[in-house]
């Protein structure tokens, strides 16, 4: 796998360039048969008109080729994910949204993941980048596809300087699979939780700030790794029903990515 800790695309974007063509006016049927009178007249406008119908034809292969018909091989997700920050002894939660860009390689080179940290709230620490490394093996196998053909663009969009930790990576995971097969993924549903290389969601901490944040950013449900929806410290069905969110225990990708997409994979 090519890892690349700081990268941005040539000249600055991320987004797929497009050609614009300048199409010119052609003369009508009924204006090039009008123009001359007799059947002489008909019928050099008859060859003129099949002579333009051919070079038109040519034309259009020309500036179209078939790459530009062609559907656009760049797929992009955002996804939602959950972070909490210390403040004065207390967790505050927040959500912020990852920027997700796949394309294919056909040199089957890969999997290369870039990551576009030049704007500030994009950094990201390694623990970050190791766990959007563990989640692009989990999103390939669970797929069923060669994570060789891949090239990924990852950009992280928040309101910390930086970002630690693993747990965004099993969203990370999420919205790779989403935009290798160009799903949607569902408004207001967020997950929190870090990625295994089995596909698995292993558990992670500060859930309660991590709902604060998801209410206060107007998400209705929050799927959290097995087993931590209830702890000895927290209650997440007790609080996520003062805060109008749905608390929903998941184990594994295909498990998430059902409840995010509504489907199965």
């Amino acid at each position: 796998m090519r890892f690349f800790g700081l990268s941005r695309k040539p000249g600055g974007g991320e987004e797929p360039m497009t050609a614009a063509h300048e199409v010119l006016p052609k003369p009508s049927l009924l204006s090039m048969l009008s123009s001359d009178g007799g059947g002489a007249g008909l019928q050099r406008r008859v060859s003129q008109l099949f002579f333009l119908v051919v070079l038109t034809g040519i034309t259009i292969a020309t500036v179209c080729p078939q790459s530009l018909v062609q559907a656009d091989p760049h797929r992009f997700a955002t996804v939602p994910a959950l972070a909490v920050s210390a403040s004065d002894g207390k967790e505050i939660g927040a959500v912020h949204y990852i920027v997700i860009q796949l394309d294919r390689d056909p040199q089957r080179k890969g999997p290369t993941v870039l990551f576009s940290e030049r704007s500030k709230g994009t950094a990201v620490d390694e623990e970050w980048k190791e766990g959007v490394r563990v989640a692009v093996s989990a999103a390939a196998a669970t797929l069923g596809e060669d994570s060789r053909n891949w090239t990924i663009t990852i950009k992280n969009r928040s309101y910390s300087n930086l970002t630690q930790g693993p747990s965004a990576s099993s969203a990370v995971a999420i919205g790779i699979m989403a935009a290798a097969r160009g799903e949607t993924l569902r408004p207001g549903v967020a997950l929190t939780g870090a990625i295994t290389t089995d596909g698995g969601i292993d558990e992670v901490g500060g859930l309660p700030g991590k709902l604060e944040g998801a209410a206060m950013a107007n998400m209705h449900t929050l799927l959290v790794p097995k087993g931590q929806a209830r702890t000895e410290e927290w209650d997440l069905p007790q609080l996520g029903r003062l805060r109008n969110i749905t608390v929903i225990e998941v184990g594994s990708l295909r498990e998430a990515y059902e409840l995010m997409t509504g489907k199965q994979r």
